[in-house]
């Protein structure tokens, strides 16, 4: 890992949809690329958690969005999102969790750098369920992980997905018959052992996006090591929940997160 990993070299304010909340497109360093996200944090100078917010999808699929990250910071959290390599002004290029993992490592590192923030939750949707994991693997230390429609195995995907085998294909470098080893270097069930922090999975039986199977092989995967793992199923719901409900869950997960602290 580079020395300047995490560090921080722009701020540029951003328009926020709360008045409470603080909005900063920053840019800062991963493995000598310059990378953008997000930044949204409670007004005033109290100590928080920290929550590093990892987005799904593939470029301008699944972007960062303001009011996304702001509604997590209402909850009492100091929130990074980082947009990933390549995307809205960065260097380099995306890779659908390959060394693109770098962006979530090193901006758990800049969230770290900030004064304010005490502990550090990490956050996953979708495709970023996978990126979450990793990034819980790799830092042992992080205080609970949350994968809300979470891929949680990349072979899964591609076999679940023919609208995005394309695209996988192009990025990844192959199928996952010719390529396995490159599929399960993006899967991280195969290195789950070294997740210390307790996990909670919450998943849409019905979603189509990503399947609920990717949460059920997790659990089991958890289970079966002893981690500590909570799990949310929602029978009657897809890849999106209704606003209202989206917003309890919000909520729910918030406590829960702080409560992994107490």
């Amino acid at each position: 890992m580079y020395i300047d990993n995490g560090k921080i070299l722009e701020y540029i304010r951003f328009p926020s949809p709360n008045p409470k909340v603080e909005l900063t497109v920053i840019t800062y360093l991963s493995n000598g690329l310059k990378v953008k996200g997000m930044l949204a944090a409670p007004k005033g100078a109290e100590p928080l958690d920290g929550f590093l917010y990892l987005r799904g999808g593939i470029k301008n699929v699944g972007k960062v969005r303001p009011a996304r990250i702001a509604q997590f910071a209402a909850e009492g959290f100091i929130v990074f999102a980082p947009f990933y390599r390549g995307n809205q002004g960065g260097e380099g290029s995306e890779d659908f969790g390959g060394e693109d993992r770098e962006d979530a490592f090193s901006a758990y590192l800049l969230l770290k750098s900030i004064s304010r923030v005490r502990t550090i939750h990490i956050f996953g949707f979708s495709r970023g369920g996978v990126m979450a994991l990793m990034t819980g693997i790799y830092f042992p230390e992080a205080a609970s992980v949350v994968t809300w429609g979470g891929v949680s195995d990349m072979i899964l995907t591609y076999q679940e997905r023919e609208d995005l085998r394309k695209m996988m294909k192009r990025v990844i470098g192959g199928t996952p018959a010719k390529f396995p080893e490159r599929y399960q270097e993006r899967t991280p069930l195969y290195d789950i052992e070294r997740l210390a922090a307790p996990v909670l999975i919450i998943h849409g039986v019905k979603d189509h996006n990503v399947s609920v199977e990717h949460a059920y092989r997790l659990e089991r995967r958890l289970r079966s090591l002893g981690k500590p793992v909570d799990c949310w199923y929602f029978d009657e719901f897809t890849h999106y929940f209704p606003p209202a409900i989206n917003r309890k869950v919000v909520t729910d997960l918030s406590k829960w997160m702080k409560n992994r602290c107490n």
